[in-house]
């Protein structure tokens, strides 16, 4: 069984989803909608879709014949939470290295 994290990521990987999380992040809009800017079938979108509610990040609505897409924002905080701790982690290895570098520097310094 994948873990969500694995899905939001698999669904962001494609240029395509991320786009549509972009535009959703702008408000709730209808297939057609998203479809429109796009040379690919409504269908194409809607798998797209279909895989974007499998990772949780998109809900679709029901307004009377349409059903709207809906960007669940919280959801993104996963995987914002996920690189965060590594982002951190690799500042402090950066740090720890500017600290070597800049000590080997004074003792080359002091040396010549």
């Amino acid at each position: 069984m994948t873990d969500h994290l694995t899905r939001v990521f698999a669904a962001l990987a494609d240029p395509t989803r991320r786009d549509l999380v972009a535009r959703l992040a702008d408000g709730d809009a209808s297939v057609g909608d998203l479809a429109a800017p796009y040379d690919v079938s409504v269908q194409a979108i809607s798998k797209h879709l279909k895989v974007l509610e499998d990772a949780g990040l998109v809900t679709r609505g029901r307004d009377a014949q349409r059903r709207p897409a809906h960007l669940e924002a919280e959801v993104l905080d996963l995987a914002t939470g996920w690189l965060e701790r590594y982002r951190r982690q690799a500042e402090e290895r950066f740090r720890r290295l500017d600290d070597v570098l800049g000590t080997l520097q004074d003792d080359q310094e002091q040396t010549a």
